[in-house]
């Protein structure tokens, strides 16, 4: 079979190739899978921007506070966004600067403060 033959030569010709760790490709689909939403963009990039709360998310994305909330335990959960509270509110921002560059390919604009 052709395929089998051609199968045996793949790597022949990348010196030192080697597949990254299998955790490392897993975190990085989950995190891509995260960022598979439109909501979640726009979230990451007003957090970007600057720390805020749920309520003014919501205002900035023309979403309800609730789903907000959602969309924030998942990012939260996978790193790309920090909580602070203050009294009964919570302060969110996306400190990462992987999500920053990531966005700024994504979108084709830089995002963000420098």
């Amino acid at each position: 079979m052709v395929l089998a033959r051609y199968s045996d030569h793949v790597h022949d010709g990348i010196a030192g190739f080697e597949m990254p760790d299998p955790d490392d490709v897993r975190r990085a689909a989950d995190s891509l899978r995260l960022l598979a939403d439109a909501t979640r963009i726009k979230i990451l990039y007003a957090l970007l921007q600057g720390e805020t709360n749920v309520a003014c998310l919501a205002e900035l994305v023309g979403s309800q506070p609730a789903a907000v909330s959602q969309h924030l335990a998942k990012l939260r959960l996978a790193g790309l966004v920090e909580g602070r509270r203050e009294g009964t509110f919570v302060y969110y921002t996306a400190p990462d600067e992987r999500v920053r560059r990531l966005l700024t390919e994504a979108l084709g604009q830089p995002v963000g403060t420098t």
